[in-house]
């Protein structure tokens, strides 16, 4: 059922019970005010003809002076009876009888001082006694009947009108309310046919649901823009930084597979160049899968770490793989919840991107302070303009804009993933030889 009706029907629904209540009300009030009104009107007519009766000498019976009859007519009759219920006169008869009270009645009157009331035979009864006898006055219960029968009908007649009418206003009400849910659904099948990410849904001035959604579309549709020409420039960089390599193994085995016969140093140095571009693709490829995983939402489990061993151990191995340059390190005990291996392959990134950069010296610092251990790697290089401190973080981004050299851009990415992971955060800044210089802040382990 489509949410037009069923947001109709709804509203009808509430209407018609909210109809029903009313007329439940209504109908007990007016039932009420009803019978009220028939008793009062017998007990004041009773009255008038008890005062009469007592004026009245002479109490003999009398015949009636064109009796009513009870079978058509609803108006009140009256009867006067002795002290011995002998009728005396009557104003109204049936089936050419004179109505006559129940016996419970009779029996009750006597010790009624202000009368007392019956309903006997589809008529409603009250006896009043006088000096002299009893005065009966009564009326058809279809009188009372007959003034709820034209409430139901009033309220039938006039409830049938207000739910149809309810139905068209709700109807109208639904669609003006769904029109713009209608729009983000045509406009979200269509992005997704056309991949428009830069479309966008017009939002109104009003803060109300459907500018909150439509706001909140706006806001998701920004947000796929982004991921979708990131993805396009992740794969656009991916393709381009494994194009070189590649068209250089390419080329080194093709000419040892089908080239000329070649000088003994030639071919040992096509081999050398496919061996190193194979390990130059091979370390894109490795990086290029952990930027994957970190994009699938991959989550790196925490453990006590010793951090000052692993400096010591990365640093030490660094040191002996570049004996040209030399390490400065000062360290002090520090211990976080990590990931060792993650973080080994973290401080292996800061360390290669100083030595590429670095003329002789490296520095490694690590020092705590509030609960923050900050490793602090600098080099004696040229340093990273201020305006690049920021994007040298992006995927594929070289400070160098021929894209000359070893790198591809994506050590210092994962290294801010990594660093995000243990809950803290890396910068780049100056380094005390005056060259580059990185920072990472981790939180301590809490002492127990």
């Amino acid at each position: 059922m489509p949410l037009r009706l069923r947001l109709a029907l709804f509203g009808v629904g509430v209407v018609a019970l909210t109809l029903v209540l009313f007329g439940a009300l209504l109908y007990a009030l007016v039932s009420r005010s009803v019978n009220t009104n028939q008793d009062d009107a017998l007990r004041t007519r009773a009255r008038e003809a008890a005062a009469s009766a007592s004026l009245v000498v002479d109490l003999s019976p009398r015949p009636p002076l064109a009796p009513a009859d009870l079978r058509t007519s609803t108006d009140v009759f009256v009867e006067v009876f002795d002290l011995h219920w002998t009728l005396i006169y009557t104003t109204a008869e049936l089936k050419g009888l004179p109505p006559m009270p129940s016996a419970r009645l009779m029996a009750e009157a006597p010790n009624a001082t202000d009368g007392t009331f019956d309903t006997n035979g589809g008529f409603r009864y009250f006896v009043l006694a006088f000096g002299d006898g009893f005065v009966v006055t009564g009326q058809s219960t279809k009188v009372p009947q007959s003034n709820l029968s034209g409430i139901v009908g009033f309220l039938i007649i006039s409830g049938v009108p207000t739910l149809l009418a309810a139905l068209a206003a709700s109807w109208l009400v639904a669609g003006r309310a769904l029109r713009p849910l209608k729009s983000v659904a045509v406009a979200a099948e269509d992005i997704g046919k056309t991949r428009d990410f830069g479309r966008r849904l017009p939002v109104a001035r009003s803060r109300d649901e459907v500018a909150v959604l439509a706001a909140s579309f706006n806001g998701m549709l920004s947000r796929l823009q982004e991921a979708y020409e990131s993805q396009r420039r992740f794969v656009a960089d991916a393709s381009h930084e494994l194009r070189t390599p590649l068209a250089t193994i390419q080329g080194n085995a093709g000419l040892l597979a089908h080239g000329p016969p070649i000088a003994e140093p030639v071919r040992r140095a096509a081999a050398a160049d496919i061996a190193e571009e194979s390990e130059r693709m091979g370390r894109l490829v490795e990086r290029l899968l952990t930027l994957a995983r970190a994009d699938s939402g991959l989550r790196l489990e925490l453990a006590p770490v010793d951090l000052r061993a692993v400096v010591l151990d990365v640093t030490r191995q660094a040191a002996a793989v570049n004996p040209e340059r030399t390490f400065e390190v000062q360290v002090v005990d520090a211990s976080v919840a990590g990931d060792e291996d993650a973080l080994r392959q973290l401080l292996w990134i800061v360390l290669d991107n100083a030595i590429r950069y670095s003329r002789s010296k490296i520095s490694v610092d690590l020092e705590v302070d509030s609960g923050w251990a900050r490793l602090m790697i600098g080099d004696d290089g040229p340093g990273i303009a201020i305006d690049e401190r920021d994007r040298v973080f992006q995927r594929f981004y070289r400070a160098d804009a021929s894209r000359a050299g070893q790198g591809a851009g994506l050590g210092l990415s994962i290294a801010r993933w990594i660093t995000e992971q243990h809950g803290g955060r890396i910068i780049a800044d100056q380094g005390k030889a005056g060259g580059a210089g990185l920072y990472v802040d981790l939180p301590l382990l809490p002492r127990s």
